[in-house]
């Protein structure tokens, strides 16, 4: 963990290799773009092809993977933290199940981008209102969450799995199974101001809360002793975070392992208090996922999808992480 008195040094270089990086991505592409060329092109407008490929299809991509790497960060840091658990992520709570079976359900009555993302929206909610239907009845604790979000998971990968089953093998199936995947490539303003709505009030909100956020470790009667009800907090933080989660996979697909793994190197830069482990956890998962982005589309002649590159970098990253903890437990839990 970096010093206490250089983490302002620390958040000022990350925010700056933010910005380095968003402005690098608008020429990084299969179609190149020389940075005097595009600035020139810019201002003049004579040459209204660079225009577009900047403007209307590098731009909204870039601005959607840094608001979707931002809310998968965030939300990942706050369960970590609400759950106790340095091993979870959004998908513990059933979000992006309910989202799939919604995107698929559209995608076999062949709706077109605003119904896919309306639907995958729509059942991602769902799934978290059963989660919390049952949580609020069995008096929210952190099991029963855990629970609840396993079922409901559980329960609509087996509606997906229903209407991959009797989906056409030939057209519906093949476009199913590309949105699982996780893409960015359909990004355009016009699908996604819902997302950028979403992401301003949920990543503003969590800001403001993220003191708070430690408190949702303690048990009801110790909450209660400093003020804070910690059940309707926790599903407070719980319904926000799913609508983070819940807009940026009715985007992007289902894209694994930001979640999980960008709120342990934020830990590791600036610590667990979640006061400064949220805005790292923002910044860098804002930076990781753009990262990803541009390498699913200049590394091969043809599009990675992000799930697949995030598994394949997430997956070495996370088993060093585990063998971290065994280490520092002395080779297991005891």
């Amino acid at each position: 963990m970096i010093p206490a008195k250089n983490r302002h040094v620390v958040a000022g270089g990350l925010l700056a290799l933010l910005v380095v990086l968003a402005v690098a991505s608008l020429f990084i592409g299969r179609f190149r773009i020389g940075f005097t060329t595009a600035i020139t092109t810019f201002f003049s407008g004579a040459n209204p092809l660079l225009t577009a490929v900047i403007l209307r299809i590098r731009l909204p991509r870039i601005l959607a993977a840094l608001c979707i790497g931002a809310n998968l960060g965030v939300s990942g840091a706050a369960f970590q933290g609400m759950f106790r658990n340095p091993l979870v992520d959004s998908r513990i709570l059933g979000v992006s199940s309910g989202a799939a079976f919604g995107a698929s359900l559209a995608l076999f009555f062949a709706r077109g981008p605003l119904g896919v993302e309306g639907m995958a929206f729509l059942f991602a909610i769902a799934a978290m209102g059963l989660v919390l239907f049952v949580g609020e009845r069995f008096g929210a604790s952190i099991l029963v969450l855990v629970v609840a979000g396993v079922l409901v998971s559980a329960f609509f990968n087996a509606l997906l799995g229903l209407v991959k089953y009797v989906a056409d093998p030939l057209n519906t199936l093949p476009a199913i199974t590309y949105w699982l995947l996780g893409s960015l490539n359909g990004a355009r303003f016009a699908v996604l101001w819902p997302l950028f709505g979403i992401s301003a009030v949920g990543l503003t909100f969590f800001l403001l809360i993220r003191w708070r956020v430690n408190l949702l470790t303690l048990d009801t009667a110790e909450g209660a002793t400093l003020g804070l009800a910690v059940k309707r907090f926790r599903l407070v933080v719980i319904g926000v975070g799913t609508l983070l989660v819940a807009a940026s996979v009715a985007v992007s697909g289902i894209i694994g392992w930001v979640g999980l793994i960008v709120p342990h190197a934020a830990r590791a830069l600036v610590g667990p208090d979640h006061a400064r482990l949220i805005p790292a956890s923002l910044v860098l998962g804002a930076a990781t996922l753009l990262v990803l982005d541009d390498i699913s589309r200049t590394a091969l002649t043809s599009e990675i999808p992000l799930g697949i590159l995030a598994g394949l970098i997430g997956v070495p990253v996370f088993l060093f992480l585990f063998m971290r903890v065994l280490r520092a437990h002395g080779g297991g839990w005891r």
